[in-house]
């Protein structure tokens, strides 16, 4: 009998094992599944805040659009009062397409803002911010770099379309103008080789990093919040 008893006691034993056991097994899912909930939760709110901080750059591309009709509007009205001499036509090349530049380029940024995947892993929405980032740049120095040289432009149609010839008038000022004009760009592009210097990383990546946009760098940062989180 105490031997019957003893198994008995075993099998008791072991039964209350295997249920503790399956209780905690029970127990991991449910932490497991209140954890990816929590992840997700807390992934869907951040991302809602990444895809509004890209709002202001979204209308601020459109913004760029507008500006950019009135120098295709002051190329076509120079073509359409012909003939000009060759400098005015000159200008009016670079004015058309400068708004033929920006206008595309703006359109560029808005694809790019319009193809992030806000379901994909972070690791691809960050590849696709960096994408939309380095457009982003370029964007600024071809629509801003220009100005050394486009204010010039701009007076010569303008000019032409009132029946002036701005060269022939005022050749001092069109003459000054290009050349500081010129001098500003090799000026920009010195600075920029100085602060890129690796002497100088710090400085390059502030640079950078201003240039930019404040949203792209807000989504960025929301972005290291839910990397951060998930490796946790």
């Amino acid at each position: 009998p105490s031997t019957r008893t003893h198994g008995l006691d075993a099998m008791e034993h072991t039964m209350e094992s295997d249920d503790l056991k399956h209780a905690w097994q029970a127990l991991g899912r449910q932490l497991e599944r209140h954890d990816v909930i929590n992840l997700q939760l807390f992934r869907d709110r951040k991302l809602e805040r990444a895809r509004a901080s890209l709002r202001p750059l979204f209308w601020g591309q459109l913004a760029q659009i507008l500006f950019g009709l009135p120098f295709l509007a002051l190329a076509t009205l120079l073509w359409s009062v012909g003939p000009h001499p060759a400098h005015a036509v000159a200008a009016g090349v670079f004015v058309h397409a400068y708004g033929i530049a920006v206008i595309v380029l703006a359109g560029m940024t808005l694809a790019a803002i319009g193809r992030i995947d806000y379901t994909a892993p972070v690791v691809t929405i960050q590849k696709q911010l960096a994408s939309l980032r380095r457009l982003y740049l370029v964007n600024g120095m071809i629509c801003g770099l220009p100005w050394w040289l486009m204010w010039v432009a701009v007076l010569v149609v303008l000019a032409a379309l009132g029946g002036n010839d701005l060269m022939a008038q005022a050749p001092q000022m069109v003459w000054g103008g290009l050349a500081v004009g010129i001098a500003g760009l090799f000026g920009t592009w010195v600075f920029h080789r100085w602060s890129r210097s690796p002497a100088r990383a710090d400085l390059g990546r502030r640079l950078d990093d201003g240039a930019a946009g404040g949203s792209i760098r807000k989504m960025q940062q929301v972005l290291d919040e839910i990397a951060r989180f998930e490796r946790e």
